[in-house]
């Protein structure tokens, strides 16, 4: 029967699986909370036309037999079938369903096995709603999310209860003491804290620009894990307690109290634990687009600072931006003749990880070779990590600077 033309009528499973959807799509349960009514629901039958009865016609009635056998009638529970006369030339006056009608919403409930689910989503939204009618938009949005949390369920209500006393508490996250709720709880549930938390706190709780789980404890208005500088004294008459190579937070290393007059910043981990002695000297581990750090350390300005970063378009381009706030910075290592001098060191960028715009802070020189780099004049996507340059190029280069 379910071979040839008869594959295109509704089955029973058809039925079921159009009532899943009701469920699937969070339709059932966001009535629920709308007071909306979807029942009695109609689902129209793929049926045998005419031609077919006469052509298939124990066909037909074997299908007209499957869909009568689960009828609310014979189960207890399900759909009725709305049936229509068809007059037929060879075979006289006959009745064929032409729509199934599920009666309510429990019929629909036990047709497809969430009966139970159910009514756990009406607990849940019921203590819910009861604690943050707010929450009441997000629910009728997402109400399938409800039942993904209902084991943790109770604690999520916590959370939210204890931020709704706590408003932008500034303490860390690990010092939250709300009873049965751990740390890794809320970490590994940044994304529907967020949600949640945009809907029951007041807007002036709420650092909107802060976005994304990386920014979940400025959003909320928790101290995070200070960002880190790494530096290292390349003079001993400005070592610090008898320390050359020190991690401290960003914040402290603003208010750094040293004398060297120059400061070398460089991307390359290694390069910098291989820095030689320079007098009145520092070399800082630079970390990338990290580099906006070290452009907001105010004494920087009273200092020469050295820029050392990859030949490629990105060094150019994080040169670029750190001379936004340091205008004075120059570049080491990152010109023509470091570049051709170490040809068969040459590597490639990758094809979407290249800048391509336009860099307006750049010297006349570092500009001409930015744009040979970035239109591929000297090679296909071509870059000079700052790693492979020889050390004794490289000491000679610091030594003129």
């Amino acid at each position: 029967m379910r071979g040839g033309r008869a594959a295109r009528w509704t089955t029973p499973e058809d039925i079921v699986a159009s009532t899943r959807q009701l469920w699937d799509s969070g339709a059932l349960l966001r009535a629920r909370i709308e007071g909306a009514t979807l029942f009695p629901y109609e689902l129209r039958l793929r049926q045998p036309s005419v031609a077919e009865m006469g052509e298939q016609f124990e066909t037909v009635r074997a299908w007209i037999g499957e869909l009568a056998a689960m009828e609310r009638e014979r189960k207890g529970h399900g759909y009725d079938l709305v049936w229509r006369a068809v007059n037929h030339r060879q075979l006289g006056r006959n009745s064929i369903p032409v729509a199934a009608v599920i009666p309510s919403e429990d019929d629909a409930l036990r047709m497809i096995g969430r009966t139970a689910d159910a009514r756990l989503f009406n607990r849940l939204a019921g203590v819910t709603l009861e604690m943050f009618p707010a929450l009441r938009a997000w629910m009728c949005s997402q109400p399938l999310k409800l039942l993904e949390h209902a084991g943790a369920w109770e604690r999520v209500l916590a959370v939210l209860q204890w931020f709704a006393t706590h408003p932008r508490p500034g303490i860390y996250l690990r010092q939250l003491d709300i009873e049965g709720v751990h740390t890794k709880f809320i970490e590994s549930r940044k994304g529907l804290f967020t949600e949640l938390l945009d809907q029951v706190l007041p807007p002036g709780a709420i650092l909107a620009e802060a976005s994304g789980a990386g920014q979940f404890e400025n959003r909320f208005g928790l101290l995070s894990k200070p960002a880190l500088i790494r530096f290292r004294m390349l003079d001993p008459q400005h070592v610090i307690g008898g320390l050359s190579d020190l991690t401290v937070p960003v914040a402290q290393f603003a208010t750094l109290d040293t004398s060297v007059q120059r400061v070398f910043v460089t991307e390359n981990e290694v390069n910098a634990l291989a820095f030689p002695a320079v007098q009145s000297a520092m070399v800082v581990f630079g970390g990338g687009y990290g580099i906006d750090r070290l452009a907001q350390i105010g004494w920087l300005r009273d200092r020469e600072v050295l820029y050392w970063g990859d030949i490629d378009t990105h060094g150019f381009a994080i040169l670029d931006r750190l001379r936004a706030n340091l205008p004075h910075v120059r570049s080491l290592l990152m010109d023509a003749a470091t570049l051709h001098a170490h040809r068969p060191l040459w590597g490639e960028e990758e094809p979407d990880k290249r800048y391509t715009g336009e860099l307006g802070r750049l010297t006349d020189a570092e500009h001409r070779l930015f744009l040979e780099l970035r239109d591929n004049l000297h090679g296909e996507r071509l870059r000079m990590e700052q790693e492979r340059v020889g050390y004794q190029w490289a000491q000679a280069a610091i030594r003129r600077a």
